[in-house]
């Protein structure tokens, strides 16, 4: 489990793929953030949970397999890019944001970007085979950060656009300023909103 509060941005500095499978060297920004890593442990990468395995002082690697990569865009991701990081959750640590499994549903691509004055809006697309898994003002996961649905601006038959705010915090500690127009976006939608639609079908 994680919260959806990025903790650092990793670079990869390695990228090999392996049958159907990519293997990923990542080098954390901040110095000692992998000092109570242990290779094994669990760790959220652009909001999807991945392994940590080959853990030493200055990296890492993970192994995303065909799964993941049919599911998120892990496999879009190149050397020298950066990725959102956060440790798995403690039983005893603050729930910043919300529940995130780190269990991508589906990506979304970045449609727009609006610069405010203190703040950016981001409006992002994805199928409407979710639409009834946001709601205004409801939590979703956008490459792991915790975010809030600000407006659902369109539904169609084929898609959903919603638009979501940026705190200028945000765009400074995540990849989030990285992004552009036409970027592939992981999305986990809310954890209770998913069993609810669930019980709601059967």
């Amino acid at each position: 489990m994680f919260t959806g509060i990025v903790q650092d941005l990793g670079k990869i500095i390695k990228r090999k793929i392996k049958g159907d499978s990519i293997k990923f060297t990542v080098s954390p920004t901040l110095k000692n953030y992998l000092k109570d890593i242990s290779a094994g442990e669990s760790i959220s990468v652009n909001g999807a949970c991945m392994t940590a395995e080959a853990v030493n002082k200055n990296s890492f690697e993970f192994t995303t397999i065909n799964e993941s990569l049919s599911k998120t865009n892990l496999g879009m991701i190149s050397e020298n890019d950066f990725i959102n990081l956060e440790k798995a959750m403690k039983l005893n640590s603050k729930l910043d944001g919300h529940i995130v499994q780190g269990h991508v549903d589906i990506t979304g691509i970045v449609k727009k970007i609006i610069p405010l004055k203190d703040s950016y809006e981001f409006f992002i697309e994805f199928s409407s085979r979710f639409r009834n898994n946001i709601i205004y003002v409801g939590s979703i996961a956008v490459n792991g950060v915790s975010l809030t649905v600000a407006e659902i601006v369109r539904e169609t038959k084929k898609s959903v656009l919603i638009k979501v705010a940026i705190i200028p915090h945000t765009m400074e500690v995540t990849n989030f300023r990285f992004l552009k127009a036409g970027d592939k976006v992981n999305i986990e939608f809310d954890l209770m909103g998913k069993y609810v639609q669930r019980i709601l079908k059967k």
